[in-house]
């Protein structure tokens, strides 16, 4: 198994919020119902505020995490 160091981790957390980050701003998918679209914007941004609480951030811009929670 593969030992991930800190900032590894921490870049991987980036990456994952930012997935949601570009979910949210891309607009509702063709495929998703009304109610699918709302629970994953829910859900991804759920997401994102419980990320921004963490306090492993250093020097990530965490700006595009904040908007997109909102």
């Amino acid at each position: 198994m593969e030992q991930l160091t800190e900032a590894q981790k921490i870049a991987k957390h980036y990456s994952a919020c930012m997935d949601s980050v570009n979910l949210i701003n891309g607009g509702k998918p063709e495929r998703y119902t009304d109610a699918e679209w709302a629970d994953c914007l829910s859900r991804n941004k759920e997401h994102l505020r419980l990320m921004l609480a963490k306090d492993f951030w250093t020097t990530e811009d965490l700006e595009p995490l904040r908007s997109a929670s909102q």
